[in-house]
């Protein structure tokens, strides 16, 4: 006797893999298909999409250049605040 079910499970990890590269080829023709079809719209969106990601990376930018002046200000007033404790004299009893 012969165990379908070991075949079985040789042939099941395969067919998911088809499916979803056939899925995908699929869907892949249809956006293309909607592209060609609808340019104008196509283009808004990466219009839109291009405008939002540039305002982000500028607020990035802008962010981290803040951040740095922070860090740079607070290393600064660490060296004061160690400077003004090193000019005081020690106070004792």
């Amino acid at each position: 006797m012969t165990d379908n079910g070991a075949e079985e499970g040789k042939v099941a990890p395969a067919e998911p893999t088809v499916r979803l590269v056939d899925k995908l080829q699929e869907q892949w023709r249809k956006t293309k298909e909607h592209a060609e079809t609808y340019p104008y719209v196509w283009g808004s969106y990466i219009l839109v999409y291009s405008g939002l990601a540039a305002y982000l990376t500028w607020r990035w930018r802008k962010l981290r250049h803040t951040e740095d002046r922070v860090r740079a200000l607070q290393e600064r007033l660490k060296k004061l605040v160690e400077a003004d404790e090193a000019k005081k004299p020690p106070s004792g009893p």
